[in-house]
């Protein structure tokens, strides 16, 4: 092992919204966490793998740390959250420019409890004009806890994105790679066809229906040519499940060709995917079936 080489942990944390995801495809190159403009997109914890020659940086990517509501869900997101945050070496402390409020201080408490070394990452400075308006920002920032570096990016258009990469792989201990060097991430492509169905139904429908909504991979084989995926989309009341199918079921096939052209480019092969709709009470604040459907700690 070359001394210059090191590997470990990296966890982005932040409340809902504020860039996460965005962040880590930014790092990967790859699209891995599923994004929309909606909060709470992020449901699981999700590892992407970034090599390296001088090193081996493991970003976790966490659900946003957040305040709203106490259903199963809400504290599987909350514990997700924060289990991601043990055991790293470092954490990326992510806030949107010019923006503090009582979510991202509840995000701060939890982070400074862990005792890791904390990156504080200000994101998306591409919506000011003048970053200078950031200095008083970040001098009262500064105040409330001893951040090991401060950092400026913006995750969408990649703006200083490589930096802050740089910084991180800086505070991580010297040592051999945890994972291989072509793996990138440690979630099957099961995973991941769920996620993307799932990202279409956050795009695509408004209010508070996509938080209703989950997605169980029924069957999912890949043959020379295909992938044959069948899925089974969860909803808690028969009017969510019309509203998702819509008229003459052209809501649902819009979704379903959207999920399968994001499927196709993300597994490199054509996808057969068919869709269902069923209808199972309360799930999302049924801790059995959260856990059936693959929510576990």
């Amino acid at each position: 092992m070359n001394k210059s080489e090191r590997s470990g942990f990296a966890a982005i944390a932040g409340r809902p919204n504020v860039g996460k995801s965005t962040l880590l495809n930014r790092f990967i190159g790859l699209k891995l966490a599923i994004t929309s403009h909606k909060p709470q997109t992020t449901r699981h914890s999700i590892v992407g793998v970034k090599t390296r020659d001088d090193g081996q940086i493991v970003f976790v990517d966490t659900p946003g740390i957040h305040r709203r509501g106490s259903q199963a869900m809400n504290r599987y997101l909350n514990r997700t959250a924060k289990a991601a945050l043990s055991d790293v070496d470092v954490l990326l402390f992510v806030v949107q420019a010019g923006v503090f409020n009582r979510e991202d201080k509840l995000v701060l408490k939890t982070v400074s409890e862990s005792k890791t070394p904390v990156i504080l990452v200000i994101n998306k400075i591409d919506l000011l004009e003048d970053k200078e308006e950031l200095l008083p920002y970040i001098a009262e920032l500064k105040e409330l806890h001893d951040f090991l570096d401060v950092m400026l990016v913006s995750a969408k258009n990649g703006k200083q994105v490589e930096e802050l990469e740089n910084r991180v792989l800086q505070a991580l201990p010297e040592g051999e790679n945890n994972y291989p060097e072509d793996q990138l991430t440690d979630r099957s492509e099961r995973f991941f066809a769920a996620e993307l169905i799932r990202e279409q139904l956050t795009r695509h429908y408004h209010q508070e229906l996509p938080y209703a909504t989950t997605v169980e991979i029924e069957s999912f084989s890949e043959e020379e040519k295909l992938y044959r995926i069948n899925a089974l989309i969860w909803v808690e009341r028969k009017g969510q499940k019309a509203i998702l199918i819509g008229n003459k079921g052209e809501a649902m096939k819009k979704v379903g060709t959207m999920a399968r052209k994001a499927m196709e480019k993300f597994l490199g092969k054509k996808v057969y995917l068919q869709l269902w709709v069923k209808v199972r009470e309360s799930w999302s604040d049924d801790e059995n079936a959260l856990s059936r459907l693959g929510y576990t700690d």
